[in-house]
């Protein structure tokens, strides 16, 4: 992961000279009077490059100016009230803006055209200037083949002339050090090398990200874009020897703070791959506290294999400082299962179940009797309590229907323990994975995202797709907060949920709660010690026709109220089950024990509980990382927006707050 460029081709030409040492980068140029030397052209103005001083910066755009045919000039400059130290400036194309009126009767035309073109670059750790923003584009015809001299380009042969021996032809040499911000720590945002050994395997062009004219750029822009609104923005790109990108992974603040709140469980959505989308994205979600999906980053994927998985997983804990989720829920793909037992040892990894079952008519459509095969496989899978009772089901399914030679129902039964629900009993997916028949699955980018997306079409939707995301949680936190919730039953179950959890999962708990009329004839049928073990019946509906009646098996310990129903709702779902709740109640028991009462899904949990960032064991007050700095800051101003968006009033007290101490650290900054 080398070059600093985003682009579909490569930044140096194959006959471009560089030399490396550590890690920068020295390109020379010569504008020989001799036409036998061959012209070369210096790399693009990049975010991300950096230079030894200002002058540097400046004699390199001005020196790229001169290979496209335009002149530059510093449009605007930042200094700093007290020193007068510049630590930013504005490097245009010396077409941009426009002159002031002239009173003079003869007034020179106009030669400006207002061009956009332009650079910023910005002083960091006092030492370098770094470019942070970029303009290509022009508004006027622009070619070395036009020979006009620019007051700029006059300035570079003066300075070569001092610079050589008066006996001498006039000969341009510049020398510019470009440093590669690609040295980071896991706590900075920009490119990363990765020292997983050189690649010194002859490159494939097929393990490409396959840009079209406008999608690089499109990307670039937009990490720029982000770059500088959102300090806390985090990007990753990996480029193979030649410059060609290969992977890229991104997070915005919000992503990285919402997976401080919701790390217990993650979904790596990679469907646009196994579709064989134009753009090749992946996803990371995870659930909030409304049971609604978040984005906890995304990333772009140049081949289905495990060396690529592997680089995405590692820079999306990079980018979560280190912190692995206690579940991930995948596709069913052999390099994703190979990466994260890799990236993720200490997860537990399942296969979503929906994506399974989507598959089966894709797979067993063409065969005799299909609809009796999908539905006794449908019953094995979502109907079975037991693990006996699963496979001796699975077992009769393949027998009856001669199904043996089936490789797809061979590789399901050998990873059954990934995916049937029978098997992942003792494993927390707050909700995130369907176990029903009926349960559904909606991807994050559903409607926003079709097979011929292109990776420029994608970043124009992305920012709208999270707005609307942020504006419906945002919606759901208020209606939380302001709203009441009338109970259908008399259950104290149901008054005691209502005080304390979201509307949307207070409703799920509310259903469990009106189901217990549906359960009958509670009794207990074994003792062991405190274990107390129930059998309760239900009265279900079968294909929305006949009701059959099933059994359920609860165990109920006494001395502590722990209890476990054989459904596993609870671990499912994150609430109990409704034949849970009837044994609570059949022995006296008025209040859901805390146990059970989760604080993700609790109204006010942004606002109660700092999101972990896993920074609890650094003093970020003896620690001289800026970084530190910004995130602990973040985490802790989290629950004062949240308080301060309930209402017109907490809204105008927090801003006025806010307010001031920016003021008072404006006064700071003119002691």
């Amino acid at each position: 992961m080398e070059e600093v460029c985003l682009n579909s081709e490569p930044v140096f030409d194959e006959g471009d000279e560089y030399d490396i040492e550590g890690d920068s980068i020295t390109v020379e140029h010569y504008d020989e009077t001799s036409e036998t030397q061959p012209k070369k052209e210096s790399p693009l103005p990049t975010v991300g490059l950096e230079f030894d001083s200002f002058d540097e910066a400046y004699d390199f755009y001005n020196l790229y100016g001169k290979e496209q045919g335009f002149g530059i000039r510093v449009s605007n400059s930042w200094f700093r009230s007290k020193r007068k130290e510049r630590y930013r400036a504005k490097l245009s194309c010396s077409s941009a803006g426009f002159k002031k009126k002239s009173e003079a009767n003869h007034p020179r035309p106009e030669t400006r055209t207002g061009c956009p073109a332009m650079i910023v670059i910005r002083l960091v750790d006092s030492k370098r200037w770094r470019i942070v923003e970029v303009e290509l584009d022009h508004n006027h015809p622009v070619s070395p083949l036009i020979k006009r001299f620019y007051k700029s380009h006059k300035k570079m042969i003066l300075a070569a002339k001092k610079a050589q021996p008066q006996s001498e032809p006039v000969t341009e040499v510049h020398t510019i050090k470009l440093y590669q911000t690609a040295v980071m720590d896991s706590e900075c945002h920009e490119y990363t090398n990765v020292n997983d050994g050189e690649r010194l395997n002859p490159v494939d062009h097929s393990k490409r990200l396959d840009l079209k004219e406008g999608d690089a750029h499109a990307v670039y822009n937009y990490f720029c874009r982000m770059k500088l609104t959102d300090p806390n923005f985090f990007y990753l790109m990996d480029f193979d020897d030649e410059g060609q990108l290969m992977n890229v992974f991104w997070a915005d603040s919000r992503s990285r703070a919402s997976y401080g709140y919701f790390c217990d469980t993650v979904a790596i959505d990679t469907s646009c791959l196994a579709n064989k989308f134009e753009i090749p994205l992946i996803s990371f979600v995870g659930m909030n506290h409304h049971g609604q999906s978040v984005l906890l980053g995304c990333g772009f994927l140049g081949h289905e294999s495990t060396e690529y998985f592997v680089w995405i997983f590692r820079a999306w804990l990079t980018c979560m400082l280190g912190r692995p989720p206690q579940v991930i829920i995948t596709d069913q793909c052999k390099p994703l299962q190979n990466a994260i037992s890799e990236v993720f040892p200490g997860a537990r990894h399942c296969y979503c179940l929906w994506y399974i079952m989507q598959r089966v008519p894709e797979k067993m459509g063409g065969l005799k009797g299909y609809e009796t095969i999908r539905t006794q496989m449908n019953n094995a899978v979502y109907e079975s309590l037991k693990i006996a009772e699963f496979e001796t089901s699975w077992a009769d399914m393949i027998k009856r229907h001669n199904l043996g030679d089936s490789k797809w129902l061979q590789t399901l039964f050998e990873d059954r323990q990934r995916w049937v629900p029978v098997y992942l009993k003792d494993t927390f997916f707050a909700g995130m994975i369907p176990v029903g028949e009926n349960d559904g699955l909606t991807a994050f980018f559903d409607g926003y995202v079709h097979k011929h997306t292109s990776f420029k079409e994608f970043v124009d939707k992305y920012d709208l797709a999270l707005h609307r995301k942020h504006l419906k949680e945002g919606m759901a936190d208020l209606e939380s907060r302001a709203s009441s919730f009338e109970p259908k039953t008399k259950c104290n179950f149901e008054l005691q949920l209502s005080k304390m959890y979201t509307k949307a999962m207070f409703m799920k708990f509310q259903s469990e709660v009106e189901g217990m009329y549906c359960c009958f004839n509670t009794k207990q049928v074994s003792v062991n010690g405190p274990i107390v073990t129930y059998m309760v019946k239900e009265r279900v509906e079968v294909e929305g026709k006949e009701k059959v009646v099933r059994y359920y098996e609860v165990l109920y310990e006494t001395t502590q109220v722990d209890i476990r129903c054989i459904c596993s709702l609870f671990n499912f779902k994150g609430y109990l089950c409704r034949h849970a709740l009837t044994v609570l109640n059949y022995n006296g028991v008025e209040e859901i024990p805390s146990r059970y009462i989760l604080p993700r899904f609790s109204k006010d949990f942004k606002c109660r509980y700092v999101g972990n960032d896993g920074s609890g064991d650094i003093d970020v007050y003896n620690n001289n990382n800026p970084v530190n700095w910004h995130n602990n800051l973040y985490k802790h101003a989290i629950p004062l927006v949240e308080e301060g968006a309930l209402s017109q009033q907490h809204y105008e007290v927090v801003l006025e707050e806010l307010q001031g101490l920016l003021n008072k650290f404006s006064v700071l900054e003119d002691m």
